[in-house]
């Protein structure tokens, strides 16, 4: 990577981290991007370069998050969906909302326009792994399943994060209930 590129990369995790500080403590809708823009030192044009919406740069993951189930059907199936997770969440994967991620889970709660984004990545999550079976009806229907399963799983990470579980309790409880609901839909 150049130089430029490093650049690029510092101001957009800048912008990133500068705003999800302000969101946990103030809230999502409570925060305006000129507010993140001013905090972090930049124009409000600089934030819209990195991040077209104030969504984007709440989720500014979302792309990684979109892409790891089809990433993980490509290498291996549906059995590759369930491996890569059981993987993200022994390492805790950042997006798996394992550790430290208590307050960014409250800021999602407290915002319906959050809340939408996350349904939205979940089903852009799900094209892209029916995609990747093969696209066609069948792989359709077997990528909401794999999806479901997967979203289901996050949501229990989340629930048991917000509530205050240690990180190694929610790992291991998951890790078991994801390996019981893999094996109930036959993988």
């Amino acid at each position: 990577m150049g130089l430029r590129e490093e650049k690029k990369a510092a101001t957009r995790e800048l912008v990133s981290d500068v705003a999800t500080g302000l969101f946990v403590a103030r809230g999502f809708d409570a925060v305006t991007v000129a507010e993140v823009a001013e905090a972090a030192r930049v124009s409000v044009n600089t934030v819209f370069n990195y991040f077209p919406t104030k969504e984007d740069l709440f989720f500014d993951r979302q792309d990684v998050v979109v892409g790891r189930l089809a990433a993980a059907a490509r290498d291996g199936g549906v059995e590759g969906v369930r491996d890569a997770f059981l993987a993200e969440l022994q390492r805790e994967e950042a997006t798996t909302g394992l550790s430290d991620t208590a307050g960014f889970w409250a800021v999602v709660e407290g915002s319906p326009a959050l809340r939408a984004r996350l349904r939205l990545i979940g089903e852009l999550a799900e094209a892209a792994l029916a995609e990747a079976l093969g696209g066609d009806p069948e792989a359709r229907v077997v990528a909401a399943v794999v999806a479901g399963v997967d979203r289901a799983l996050h949501a229990e990470i989340r629930r048991r994060v917000v509530a205050g579980e240690p990180p190694a309790v929610v790992r291991e409880a998951v890790g078991e209930l994801a390996s019981r609901a893999y094996g109930r839909i036959g993988f």
